[in-house]
């Protein structure tokens, strides 16, 4: 791989934040909130793993590596999305709790 291929896949600051992300109990609670909520499923709180968060990133922004999400704009559009949503149930969570 040429040297500026190379460095134009290394990971930023998506890339960190997803990875962040993916290590949140917080989120992967969501993950599971959201997965009962979108697909009428049965399951535990707790059941997302960090690999799960990393699958549904990864899916969902349509790449291969979190590195991505700072070099492809479809990629970085869609993760902005995730995050909106996640803040949004962050924000619902507090209200719900007088937080």
């Amino acid at each position: 791989m040429e040297p500026q291929l190379e460095e134009r896949h290394k990971g930023g600051r998506k890339a960190r934040q997803a990875a962040m992300l993916c290590q949140s109990e917080e989120f992967r609670l969501w993950l599971d909130r959201r997965a009962r909520a979108k697909y009428n499923l049965v399951m535990d709180d707790g059941t997302h793993t960090e690999q799960d968060a990393r699958d549904f990133i990864l899916q969902a922004c349509a790449v291969e590596s979190r590195a991505e999400l700072d070099h492809n704009d479809q990629a970085s559009a869609m993760f902005a999305k995730i995050l909106q949503a996640y803040s949004r149930y962050r924000y619902r969570q507090k209200q719900a709790t007088g937080g």
